[in-house]
């Protein structure tokens, strides 16, 4: 099948929001027995759904789209057709001093709100502040009155709980957490992602749920900013700080994770403002983990600029730009903000950025002085080597390969 469903039809789940995370959902689904229509504003993405390819990488995931698409049970189209169930994956992003962008949200509201006849749940699995549930369902009050008064509508949240390069496995194992604005809605919700979820699924209410996602994120981040406020601290000692951090889990309650030139992705980066925001008095020691995580890209930064002092034309092979290994995916990732002010900052320098996942740099690093490049090709010409993610691909690279040049390690893969 392919080409745009032009027709809008009667659907029992609705996916609005095509991303790494709704078109997962929508074939999850579909696969479960459901006819699954999948909304985006991106006809791009809308075409490629239909024709049954991943417009991203994620292992495993090709087939699985294919067989929900080709059962007929998962179309894609660009209008918001009438169904049963909506979920809602659209993005948050931020704007102003890390509040909450609740536009797409918003929009993808009013896009449905015409259509509601009585009876249908909206799910939110945009991760959001607390009450941005309550949020949609005044949205769209506000649009269709009458439905307020007969009371018919059913909200709930329920966040999404996986890491990118496992959606495949931990979409369906893990437990997931559902919340309503009734408990009517947490029950329907709860049975809606009972026809795929296979791990448990936790019932509460909707702001309880929206601040469970975003709990899980800030308690990694805090662990992160621990681990690299060691770094920073063990640089100045010369300690080095894996070794450190490896002895110190030798403790039988102690788990510090390990650091690296930053955090980045659409979770940890982000959901810990989403709880500074909605308490900015009080989440202060949230706060201070981001602050921490957002400094160490200008800690790696300074260690490069250090040796460019005496080379100011050297080649630097950039290892990595994606937010974690082994993925495409490079939403608010460190790697990429560091090359970029890497460029502005040493315009003399070349930068050969080695991402083996994807094709064209992103705009962003579309600059003079970067090139992608192959691995082979970027550390033989490389007067830095610069290890930003620890792809697969790089852990075969040895001491011995890279004598010539001078080695900026931020994930510890080749210690002495």
């Amino acid at each position: 099948m392919s080409g745009e469903t032009s027709v809008i039809t009667p659907a029992d789940v609705c996916v609005v929001g095509l991303g790494y995370i709704g078109l997962p959902t929508a074939a999850f689904f579909a696969n479960a027995g459901l006819r699954v229509i999948g909304v985006d504003v991106n006809a791009a993405a809308v075409d490629s759904v239909n024709k049954g390819t991943v417009p991203f990488h994620e292992p495993n995931f090709a087939e699985f789209l294919a067989a929900a698409v080709e059962s007929g049970r998962l179309t894609a189209q660009t209008t918001t057709p009438s169904a049963d169930v909506y979920i809602l994956a659209v993005p948050t992003p931020f704007r102003g001093d890390y509040e909450a962008d609740l536009s797409y949200i918003d929009a993808a509201s009013r896009s449905l709100a015409p259509l509601l006849r009585g009876n249908e749940l909206i799910v939110l699995e945009s991760t959001s502040p607390p009450k941005t549930t309550e949020h949609v369902a005044e949205v769209i009050f506000e649009a269709r009155p009458d439905l307020r008064d007969a009371n018919s509508v059913m909200f709930a949240h329920c966040p999404e709980r996986v890491l990118p390069g496992k959606i495949m496995e931990e979409m369906r194992n893990n437990a997931r957490v559902v919340g309503g604005l009734t408990p009517e809605a947490t029950t329907r919700a709860a049975k809606l992602y009972a026809n795929f979820c296979e791990g448990e699924i936790l019932q509460t209410d909707a702001t309880t749920a929206e601040l469970a996602k975003l709990t899980e994120n800030s308690f990694r981040d805090v662990n992160i900013a621990f681990a690299n406020e060691l770094s920073m601290i063990s640089e100045e000692l010369g300690v080095d700080v894996w070794e450190l951090i490896e002895l110190a889990n030798h403790h039988p309650r102690v788990n510090i994770l390990q650091p690296g030139p930053g955090v980045g992705g659409h979770c940890i980066a982000v959901d810990p403002w989403f709880i500074v925001a909605s308490a900015p008095q009080t989440a202060r020691l949230i706060r201070t983990a981001r602050e921490v995580n957002n400094s160490k890209p200008d800690f790696v930064l300074d260690k490069v600029r250090a040796v460019l002092a005496n080379k100011p034309t050297a080649s630097i092979a950039a290892l990595g730009l994606s937010f974690k290994a082994d993925i495409d995916d490079l939403r608010e990732s460190p790697a990429v903000d560091i090359v970029a002010s890497l460029a502005d900052m040493a315009p003399e320098a070349t930068i050969l950025a080695v991402e083996p996942h994807i094709s064209a740099l992103p705009k962003r690093l579309d600059l003079a002085n970067v090139k992608l490049t192959d691995l082979s090709d970027a550390v033989q010409r490389a007067d830095v080597v610069l290890l930003l993610v620890d792809h697969a691909e790089f852990k075969s690279l040895t001491l011995g390969q890279l004598a010539h040049a001078t080695i900026v390690d931020t994930k510890g893969l080749w210690r002495a």
